[in-house]
């Protein structure tokens, strides 16, 4: 028999590249939804990609689980030897109160580990992120797993903040007396996250790219950021997962130290340009990202980052883990490709 996995949020963009990668791998696969209704929906995404071919009536189940309360997730937990904790609290805008999202994000991360407690889980894999590391503080060195961001900082917005916040959460829980069963954990903190959809539903870090095949936006503003194809954010999870070195590690998960976002921009133009698509090329000077900032509060935060990169040691999970990341080609054509396929992105 096969073991069994449990990964949250299962409808979410690297929740399904998980659940894909687990069922080639030959696990069954339990995965949580607000609602059983989305289960159909999801198979039939999943089954649509799967290599593997065959039935997921008995491999692929849906249990209806909500992080803001506790009913579901007995139910969702139980019978699974690991977790993919990979569901958060999901905005389309800055909720004008930050704990809207910091608790929730902390609660439900809580949540999920003491059902998984209570069922005996071997091992919870939880996806972090790499704004958990490197913001509120100074800019003076490559940031590394021993860091964390300053969460007191004003600079600091309140996704970076909800991260921070319950990865702490995650790591005091496994360390504390109410971990009965000595459950093992482990983090990834992936950087902006590329690569192919698999419906029409993408994550927020697909957003620059819609914009930018869509021409949204005037300009590309001088922020950097440490790409990572999605699938090789599955993979690690994946990894992770059994890997005995892997207990009580965080790793940062990105192909590379920080790249332009206007290196996406210009790896757009060179393929789609000659298809009528005008993807903006031009850089906002800091003054215009401000002044845009006064009329839309979710770029209150950018501001800072304009002209002021973070730099990261991606290292570790090359070496333990044995990621072989994709390059920021691949995986921004990837997302492009797709974006345009399920109509994300207008097809010109």
């Amino acid at each position: 028999m096969s073991d069994t996995v449990l990964v949250t949020g299962g409808t979410g963009f690297i929740a399904q590249h998980c659940i894909l990668q687990l069922l080639e791998a030959g696990y069954d696969v339990r995965t949580t939804a607000r609602s059983t209704s989305r289960g159909d929906e999801l198979a039939g995404v999943i089954s649509s990609h799967l290599a593997t071919g065959g039935s997921l009536d008995v491999r692929l189940r849906v249990v209806a689980a909500d992080l803001t309360i506790d009913d579901g997730w007995d139910e969702a937990v139980a019978g699974c030897t690991y977790v993919l904790h990979v569901a958060s609290p999901l905005f389309l805008k800055t909720p004008k109160d930050e704990n809207e999202m910091i608790v929730p994000a902390r609660e439900g991360t809580l949540r999920v580990l003491r059902a998984s407690v209570r069922a005996g889980v071997k091992r919870v894999v939880m996806t972090s992120s790499v704004a958990a590391v490197a913001y509120g503080t100074p800019r003076d060195h490559p940031y590394t797993e021993l860091d964390w961001t300053n969460v007191e900082s004003g600079d600091v917005d309140p996704y970076a903040k909800s991260k921070t916040v319950a990865e702490k959460a995650a790591w005091d829980f496994v360390l504390s007396a109410q971990n009965t069963s000595k459950m093992e954990l482990v983090t990834i903190l992936p950087g902006l996250v590329l690569g192919p959809v698999l419906s029409d539903h993408f994550s927020s870090s697909g957003e620059a790219i819609k914009r930018m095949m869509n021409h949204e936006i005037p300009g590309m503003p001088d922020v950097w950021f440490p790409p990572i194809d999605v699938r090789d954010v599955a993979w690690s999870h994946v990894k992770a997962m059994t890997l005995p070195a892997a207990a009580g590690q965080r790793y940062i998960c990105a192909a590379s130290d920080s790249v332009p976002l206007l290196d996406a921009a210009k790896i757009l133009h060179q393929r789609y340009a000659s298809e009528g698509y005008k993807i903006p090329m031009r850089r906002l000077p800091k003054f215009a990202v401000r002044l845009v900032a006064v009329f839309d509060r979710d770029l209150k935060f950018v501001v800072p980052e304009v002209g002021n990169p973070a730099h990261f040691n991606v290292a570790k999970i090359k070496t333990e883990l044995g990621l072989e990341p994709r390059d920021l080609t691949e995986m921004t054509l990837a997302m492009a490709e797709t974006m345009i396929q399920y109509g994300i992105v207008k097809k010109r």
